[in-house]
């Protein structure tokens, strides 16, 4: 089987290539260097000569507060590049394996963890582009196995775990939001069930819309008080604040964790704590 993985340089491209290094399947990565997904007549032809049976999407334009003063760009590869990919899988009977995000939610007060079925109401233009991505993939009638997943992070890239390392080793004090509560997933956890689904052809029959993160609940303070914890950075007091205090163009949701009932379900997934990830993927920076 090809499979091709796109955004192959990100956070959870990075893991992916990880991941499948002992696939039985033959891997393809690419970026925007080796193909343009925004370009539907690279894509479909790109997909044909290498003869892609599934594509793994983990390029997206995902930075939250830029979003809003670049939605066009955002809606070209939240959107309609995902939707090049999906008539490309469609033409060929494939699947495509997309990562979507908590943020299609947040429009809509919730207090216990969201069902996939839960009505998207996204509150900015990061949200509203991946909700339309999501929609692009319907609308093409393709298999697919879709999954919304949050508060990414590893040991490369812009991500919350490694701007906390950086402010908490500098700082004598960092102030972080309390009223914003959800789960931190470590892009080598959803990788690992990503590859085992594909690898063991789980997606059989099994095709649709899944939550995936790691297990527990925390608030971003929670988070930034464990990364200084377990880096070591003692000597940095992390502070509860209001959201209120960083006033911001976009309204992030208040209450995000996803209900991970399906995934676990389906595939028989085995899903780590957040702060066990945490640790390790801490470790493994020190360990450079």
């Amino acid at each position: 089987m090809n499979v091709l993985v796109t955004g192959a340089n990100g956070q959870l491209g990075s893991w992916m290539r990880l991941a499948a290094a002992s696939s039985r399947d033959n891997y393809i990565y690419t970026d925007i260097e080796e193909l343009d997904i925004t370009d539907r007549s690279a894509v479909l032809d790109f997909v044909a000569a290498k003869g892609i049976d599934v594509i793994v999407n983990c390029a997206a334009y995902t930075n939250v507060d830029a979003a809003e003063d670049a939605p066009e760009l955002a809606e070209r590869l939240n959107c309609e590049a995902v939707g090049n990919l999906a008539e490309s899988m469609a033409a060929r009977g494939g699947l495509l394996v997309h990562i979507s995000t908590d943020y299609v939610f947040g429009g809509t007060a919730v207090n216990t963890p969201i069902p996939e079925d839960l009505a998207p109401a996204p509150t900015g233009v990061y949200g509203r582009t991946k909700l339309h991505g999501e929609q692009a993939i319907s609308a093409s009638g393709c298999r697919h196995i879709l999954i919304r997943t949050s508060w990414l992070y590893s040991e490369r890239g812009k991500n919350f775990l490694l701007t906390m390392l950086r402010l908490t080793s500098q700082r004598p004090e960092v102030r972080v939001v309390f009223d914003q509560v959800g789960t931190p997933t470590y892009a080598r956890d959803l990788a690992m069930a990503l590859f085992g689904i594909l690898e063991h052809r789980l997606y059989e029959g099994r095709e649709g819309v899944y939550h995936y993160s790691d297990e527990g609940v925390c608030s971003w303070f929670d988070f930034a008080a464990a990364i200084a914890r377990l880096a070591g950075h003692d000597s940095c007091r992390v502070l509860p604040c209001h959201s209120s205090e960083f006033p911001s163009r976009v309204v992030r949701p208040a209450y995000s964790v996803l209900d991970k009932t399906k995934i676990k379900d389906a595939f028989g997934i085995s899903i780590p704590y957040w702060t066990d990830s945490l640790s390790e993927c801490i470790s493994n920076i020190k360990g450079k």
